[in-house]
């Protein structure tokens, strides 16, 4: 499909912007990162000034916390805390159940543990844990349990201050067997999360107390999928743009109206977030279904969705993320530890190169680089540069050989910070 020539900036643009921001030796810093992917949900850190290559082992590590236990969350971060899920926490002795926990920002001392409810025992062992990320809201943070509470906590000391059933209050379900793992949307008032059942695929709650402000019904919903929900606007009209079990689907945010969906056929998960930049949604899943770029289009009705292209296999992404860097996509192949670079327009894969590491890849980025995860523990730093991979540095995370070392890198404020599983790391990669 055609597109205006000012719609995206150009690489070479984009690489200008950046060595503007750069020169004279300011560093632009991050927002807070209070979210699953960030405050944009993009996965794309602001933050420049950062390394061009790591030191052998690794950038400098500031602190390591204990405490976070088993989980694939990923932190939090707002302010002066930093939050997160997991069972069998290793300052909780011999309790095994799950908790939300809060650590100091600049020395990782753990503040305060609440406990959320029975750890999620489902499956081989690798599937079980905590994987929802917190959502912090100023003096507020909200978690979502595998078993489906939603849980709201004070940040000052973990005092729970309301909880909600998703499945008995909403009458919830997930599209597959591995528990609930949303980072609810705050956005104003409101708390948008999506329960997946067919009266209420997705909800919007009052944020201060849980009471339902309106309900999104579905007929045939097969359940809430693994994604966060983003924001877009089309025209005048707020959406929220969603992956469940059935596909992607677009919500009026004003009445809660169903607008337009993209279905799917129905596949093992549905997991990686969209990507949304102006009109345009970017939707993948794994397991071989592949990626899609749709154009939401006003009408007379609402909203309406055009394919500018279909599900791309090439563009399968498993639970790593993809993120978008100018008018690249970045992401693992499925789960293959393959990473990709694509046109996000025409979905033409430009590159496809093994890593150092193997298996699964969740992806972060910033300052120019992608940050590859590996789920065998290989951290790498690869030029975001649709030329080519080109990988220039990476290190073994310390113990995360014990599970998949899944969590997403979270870059905030010149910080890279790691969860794997009982601990959480924070490397320095400001330059200079």
């Amino acid at each position: 499909m055609p597109c205006p020539s000012n719609r995206f900036p150009t690489r070479d643009a984009v690489a200008m912007l950046v060595a503007l921001a750069v020169s004279g030796a300011a560093m632009v810093r991050g927002d807070d990162w209070p979210t699953f992917r960030g405050s944009n949900r993009t996965g794309v850190a602001p933050d420049t000034n950062l390394l061009e290559s790591w030191p052998e082992g690794g950038p400098k590590l500031l602190w390591k916390a204990v405490g976070a236990g088993r989980g694939y969350a990923t932190p939090a971060i707002a302010g002066k805390r930093l939050v997160t899920l997991g069972d069998g926490l290793s300052t909780a002795g011999d309790d095994k159940d799950e908790y939300l926990t809060c650590y100091d920002r600049a020395t990782g001392e753990q503040l305060w543990k609440s406990k959320t409810g029975p750890a999620w025992n489902e499956g081989p062992e690798s599937w079980q844990s905590s994987r929802s990320t917190p959502t912090v809201d100023g003096d507020l943070v909200y978690v979502v349990s595998p078993q489906g509470q939603l849980v709201c906590c004070q940040m000052s000391d973990g005092k729970e201050v309301f909880r909600v059933d998703l499945k008995a209050v909403h009458g919830g379900k997930k599209g597959d067997g591995w528990g609930y793992s949303e980072s609810v949307l705050i956005d104003g008032d409101r708390l948008i999360c999506t329960p997946g059942g067919d009266d209420a695929m997705m909800v919007a709650l009052d944020k201060k107390t849980g009471k339902e402000a309106w309900k999104c019904p579905m007929k045939d919903c097969r359940g809430a999928g693994h994604s966060s929900i983003v924001i877009s606007k089309v025209g005048n009209r707020k959406v929220y743009v969603q992956s469940t079990a059935s596909g992607a689907v677009g919500v009026d945010a004003a009445s809660g109206k169903l607008l337009w969906n993209f279905p799917i056929d129905q596949t093992v998960a549905v997991i990686p977030t969209p990507i949304v930049r102006d009109d345009l949604v970017f939707f993948s899943a794994g397991y071989r279904r592949g990626g899609a770029l749709l154009k939401q289009v006003p009408t007379a009705a609402g909203v309406s969705i055009e394919e500018i292209y279909g599900l791309k296999q090439d563009l399968a992404n498993k639970h790593g993320g993809v993120v978008l860097i100018g008018d690249h996509l970045y992401g693992d192949s499925d789960d293959q530890g393959i990473p990709f670079c694509a046109e996000l327009l025409t979905g033409k894969v430009v590159w496809k190169e093994r890593g150092t590491g193997k298996g699964s890849i969740a992806v972060a980025a910033g300052d120019g680089h992608v940050y590859l995860r590996f789920q065998d523990g290989i951290m790498a730093l690869v030029k975001a540069d649709p030329a080519g991979y080109k990988e220039v540095s990476s290190f073994k995370i310390p113990d995360s050989d014990a599970r998949p070392s899944w969590a997403h890198p979270v870059i905030l404020d010149g910080k890279l910070y790691l969860r794997e599983q009982d601990a959480i790391l924070c490397y320095d990669i400001t330059a200079g």
